[in-house]
């Protein structure tokens, strides 16, 4: 069965800001939301991020169906296995079975703020498969001790383990990344437009949900709408290993500085539905089954509207 959800977006808003937003998302009919991890924004213009699992958990006070993904926490530099075990552990108690964790390999841009060398994108791989094997020992309860090429862990134990096997989904883009996934990994994050990334996965043995983020910038004003985007979002046309790589927003600035209105346009963005419904038909067919709408800017309304008035229908007949 295929679900829509809605995209908070950590570098765009602050912590009440995220949390309304989490109940005016459950009140429009989205079965879930995903919600970002960094510990800075893209662009000095986004302008927040706010610490992911405060937020959390006042989230989970405030809605009472609504699903929850992390999309996605980096477990590897910045925070320990263990801690992130234990910040999951402890939000999963707190929805009641409506939580999932997704983790990836990061970007320097949020992971190198203790000082540490950002390491290679194999040696990356390698600490994810590690972390996890660590995050899932910690969430059986039992006491841990391990030795590891990456991470080391003294007598650590969760004494509020979750209640249930937490669903543990892996962010993948490239050929290495999408086989580990397959491997270790409970779903999948990745882009919605490849038509390799799903069948990547599913030849490595995965066969949890898929999930994709569609950006778009739904509003009365096509060329406004375009406008937001580029000013607001332009890491979209900032990809492959530079995105990795450039350790802070003012270097993804400069980076911005060569992206053109054109480079984004390819977003979705405006009042025409039809951009936004060819989209989703791509991400089905190319295998994705849970597809989240990032609402690109400040103002949340004029999507959440539209998707009240008969663009969430629309939506759902492409997938019935």
């Amino acid at each position: 069965m295929t679900s829509f959800g809605f995209a908070l977006s950590s570098e765009e808003h602050g912590p009440a800001e995220l949390v309304e937003l989490a109940r005016r998302a459950e009140g429009a009919g989205f079965e879930f939301c995903s919600v970002s991890d960094h510990f800075h924004p893209w662009v000095t213009a986004q302008g927040h991020s706010p610490f992911v699992w405060s937020v959390l958990g006042a989230i989970a006070n405030a809605t009472e169906r609504l699903r929850v993904v992390t999309g996605v926490t980096c477990p590897i530099v910045r925070t320990h296995p263990v801690i992130v075990a234990h910040a999951a552990a402890t939000t999963s108690l707190l929805f009641g079975g409506r939580f999932s964790f997704g983790v990836g390999t990061g970007e320097a841009l949020n992971e190198h703020v203790h000082g540490d060398r950002w390491p290679r994108p194999e040696v990356r791989l390698e600490m994810l498969r590690e972390a996890v094997e660590v995050i899932r020992r910690m969430w059986t309860g039992d006491t841990v001790d391990h030795e590891g090429r990456h991470y080391r862990v003294e007598n650590a134990r969760l004494f509020d383990p979750p209640d249930e096997p937490l669903r543990l989904l892996v962010s993948a883009y490239g050929d290495k990344a999408l086989e580990l996934a397959g491997e270790i990994g409970d779903g999948l994050f990745s882009h919605g437009s490849d038509d390799h990334a799903v069948a990547a996965y599913r030849a490595a043995g995965g066969d949890g949900p898929r999930y994709a983020q569609l950006n778009l910038c739904v509003g009365p004003d096509e060329a406004a709408c375009l406008e937001t985007v580029h000013r607001q979002w332009p890491n979209t046309a900032i990809t492959g290993q530079l995105s990795q790589d450039l350790p802070t927003w003012s270097h993804f600035e400069m980076a911005a500085e060569m992206v053109r209105p054109e480079d984004v346009a390819s977003v979705p963005h405006g009042p025409d539905p039809e951009p936004v419904l060819e989209k989703v038909r791509t991400f089905l067919d190319n295998g994705f089954d849970h597809v989240y709408f990032h609402q690109i800017g400040p103002d949340q309304r004029p999507f959440l509207e539209a998707w009240e008035g008969d663009l969430g229908e629309r939506v759902r007949a492409l997938a019935a």
